[in-house]
């Protein structure tokens, strides 16, 4: 009895996956692609080079220039009174170590304000890819990166540009081709 309950659950436990297989439909999409293709991420690369220009410089400038005094007033042991001395000497290390690693410094702030530009386009293309997978059936949709192989009828991109209004190049010259 104990062997019949056993083999009645797994062929139904078949079934039921059976069937909700024949249910699901997966699609896929390169995210990455489809942001590179919107409008708005030509204008980001400017926004980018104004923001190292009207901000990053000018605070590398300061530092520098906050360095060079302290510095300077560190050095000058005739003038500067010990217990300021001090306080200069503590600061100075995190100061020099700032002005050593600014590229590294400039590199992450960059990528931060790029991310913060990004932001807006990402969630546009995610809301697309949504009402694309709801509007077509698609149960799951995958990053095409996560996918060795896919057949090409399952590729999103189309639609979800369609649901854009942003127009494709040819295939062969889209980025991930």
């Amino acid at each position: 009895m104990k062997k019949l309950f056993i083999v009645v659950a797994v062929v139904a436990g078949l079934l039921c996956a059976g069937s909700a297989g024949a249910q699901t439909k997966i699609g896929y999409i390169s995210v990455d692609n489809m942001v590179g293709l919107m409008p708005e991420v030509n204008r980001i690369d400017s926004m980018l080079n104004r923001y190292q220009v009207d901000s990053l410089n000018p605070e590398y400038a300061s530092l520098l220039s906050r360095y060079q005094f302290k510095d300077s007033a560190w050095r000058d042991s005739t003038r500067t009174p010990v217990a300021v001395r001090k306080e200069i000497e503590k600061e100075l290390p995190t100061m020099l170590y700032q002005l050593n690693n600014w590229d590294k410094i400039v590199d992450q702030l960059t990528q931060n304000k790029q991310n913060e530009l990004l932001e807006p386009i990402y969630k546009k293309v995610y809301d697309a890819i949504k009402a694309v997978a709801k509007e077509k059936g698609y149960t799951h949709v995958f990053n095409k990166e996560a996918f060795l192989v896919a057949p090409e009828g399952d590729d999103m991109i189309a639609a979800v540009a369609a649901k854009l209004k942003v127009k494709l190049p040819p295939a062969g010259t889209r980025p991930g081709n």
